[in-house]
């Protein structure tokens, strides 16, 4: 069985969606799991991987590069 992933940024879709892609043939179910809350790990290490990230001397140093 193949999976297929759809992000959906308006959630009031979702209802719509769903009923749509069960009429598609072949298609066998259709769920829709819960989110789970990000922690702060899971978003410091997100930021790592997109890069975002900074690198200062010191904190005056980081102040310029936020300010600038």
């Amino acid at each position: 069985m193949t999976e297929l992933v759809v992000q959906v940024e308006d959630a009031s879709l979702v209802a719509d969606l769903k009923r749509a892609i069960k009429m598609l043939r072949g298609v066998s179910g259709v769920t829709i799991p819960k989110r789970q809350k990000r922690t702060g790990l899971q978003e410091s290490i997100e930021e790592v991987r997109t890069g975002k990230l900074y690198e200062a001397k010191d904190v005056d140093d980081l102040m310029k590069q936020l300010n600038s």
